[in-house]
């Protein structure tokens, strides 16, 4: 089975994507096969496997990033749909569409999946600089996930005036787009200074998660060598066991 909608990966034009404005962005519509993305939505990772990160401090004085998260690791254990999409995501097509729209030749993915319950919100924020990019693939349908609970991601323009490194409100920045969480469709943006984006608290009822699945694109700077220097991915997550003390 294929995954990928290769056509609409085609069709996607890097000039235009370069040119947004307030910071590189595309919404892709059916970016995976009708059939992938259905076999993808029936296989998701159980949330019992997660880590529910609650309450953990950010930086800047930014308020914290509540959800569920599964870090994907070579040795974990998913289905076979996530398996080979995964495998297509690291194969040479989806590699020449990040060389192609990012300009960047030499990068490193890391996989992840969100799920979050009421309550949940992503304060805005820029990505750190080791990453250049962020794919968003969207594995709600309209059956179970309804507008009035929002969820939507919020491309955001500060006009440039605030620093990356710290903590504006909603209310300080500018709506530039909103980006209904549902469907076939995918979110795909660059990191710069002022690519700020959020998602305002979920309205959702006890028992429903808004899911999302992510992979984001990092530049092999000196913090993604010193993580890999001590077994770590570029996100920090260990991936070879650490070594036994000496006795």
């Amino acid at each position: 089975m294929r995954y990928l909608n290769q056509d609409c990966l085609q069709r996607t034009s890097n000039a235009e994507f370069r040119d947004r404005r307030p910071y590189p962005w595309v919404a892709l519509e059916d970016s995976l096969t009708p059939e992938g993305h259905e076999a993808l939505r029936q296989s998701l990772p159980d949330v019992g496997g997660f880590n529910r990160m609650v309450g953990i401090k950010r930086a800047y004085g930014q308020a914290p990033h509540d959800r569920y998260l599964l870090h994907y690791r070579p040795s974990l254990n998913v289905s076979a749909p996530w398996a080979e999409f995964i495998a297509e995501l690291k194969g040479a097509q989806y590699q020449s569409f990040l060389r192609r729209m990012l300009g960047a030749h030499n990068f490193i993915l890391t996989f992840e999946w969100y799920y979050a319950w009421e309550g949940c919100a992503v304060s805005p924020h820029c990505d750190a600089a080791r990453k250049i990019a962020t794919h968003i693939f969207y594995f709600n349908t309209e059956q179970d996930w309804q507008p009035a609970w929002g969820g939507e991601i919020l491309i955001l323009d500060s006009g440039r005036r605030f620093r990356t490194h710290s903590a504006p409100s909603f209310d300080d920045l500018e709506v530039a787009a909103k980006l209904e969480p549902w469907g076939n469709e995918s979110l795909f943006f660059q990191r710069t200074p002022h690519s700020w984006h959020g998602v305002r608290p979920l309205q959702c009822p006890p028992g429903n998660l808004r899911k999302l699945f992510i992979v984001t694109v990092n530049v092999p700077n000196f913090q993604v060598w010193w993580r890999q220097v001590r077994g770590k991915d570029p996100d920090g997550f260990r991936i070879r066991p650490e070594k036994a003390a000496a006795a």
